[in-house]
């Protein structure tokens, strides 16, 4: 009896926890962890290579909209992929009167569904070397494997390496930028 609740304990751990292995993965992003446990904004504000876009985020008001269920793929650009644009523009996007276009450019990062780099890179394959990606804004991201990293390609044409991939979350995943997307 004992050797049969061993052996139905084990199958149950193997059907139920089997699915989630690959996403329990704690991975370190701007020097904290990131628990799979916690949402997207849980875990962002506590990673110093993201200040800039939390406070994006807050100023647009999208913190109870990305705390939510989701599922949400975020491709998170870092404090330097900021500072690559042109002087003033941050300060000019958190700006109040401007919340429009702040929440267009952060929602042009975020892709409904839970999108693993496994996931991107099939459905570039499966694209014949790249795949469209349906923004939540509403625009179009092109992902293309360069080497074994994924690069997207904007609406202007920018491109952004993913330099860390498949941080998940409990309402989805993130994939750290090197640069900021513009929609059209």
């Amino acid at each position: 009896m004992k050797k049969l609740n061993f052996f139905l304990a084990m199958i149950t751990l193997l059907v139920i926890g089997n699915h989630s292995f690959a996403q329990e993965k704690t991975v370190t992003v701007g020097g904290a962890p990131m628990y799979p446990s916690k949402n997207i904004i849980e875990n962002a504000v506590n990673s110093k290579d993201h200040t800039t876009l939390v406070a994006a985020v807050k100023a647009a008001g999208l913190v109870e909209t990305l705390s939510g269920p989701g599922p949400f793929t975020v491709f998170a650009p870092t404090n330097m992929a900021f500072d690559k644009l042109p002087k003033g523009t941050v300060d000019m996007l958190v700006k109040p009167e401007n919340k429009a276009m702040l929440t267009g450019i952060l929602t042009y990062h975020v892709v409904s569904g839970n999108m693993s780099a496994a996931d991107l890179m099939k459905a570039i394959k499966d694209g014949g070397g790249k795949a469209i990606l349906k923004t939540v804004a509403g625009g179009e991201l092109t992902a293309m494997q360069k080497g074994k990293k994924i690069v997207l390609t904007d609406a202007k044409g920018n491109k952004a390496m993913v330099t860390i991939a498949d941080v998940f979350q409990s309402n989805g995943v993130i994939h750290v930028i090197d640069t900021v997307l513009m929609p059209k």
